[in-house]
């Protein structure tokens, strides 16, 4: 499998794992940066955590598809002229 198949940036799934992993490392951050109680540490872990798990189930559905098709082009003539149908 080729790793340039996560780079798929007019694929929504691309986008919900680059959203994943940027909230994970926010809730990474607020642990590590505010004050949390337990009860605090517990609930931003889980979410970090859940954001993780996520964004890996993302990456592997992107690697799974298919690749996309290129957006088909107009017909054009030999000197790159559109046609006209």
């Amino acid at each position: 499998m080729k790793l340039s198949r996560l780079w798929q940036p007019r694929h929504p799934m691309f986008w919900a794992m680059i959203g994943f992993n940027v909230l994970s490392s926010v809730c990474t951050f607020a642990m590590r940066a505010l004050p949390l109680n337990t009860l605090g540490l517990l609930l931003v872990g889980s979410v970090a955590l859940g954001n993780v798990g996520m964004g890996l189930l993302a990456a592997w559905k992107l690697m799974q598809d298919p690749a996309a098709p290129a957006p088909a082009r107009p017909a054009e003539d030999t000197q790159g002229v559109p046609m006209n149908k």
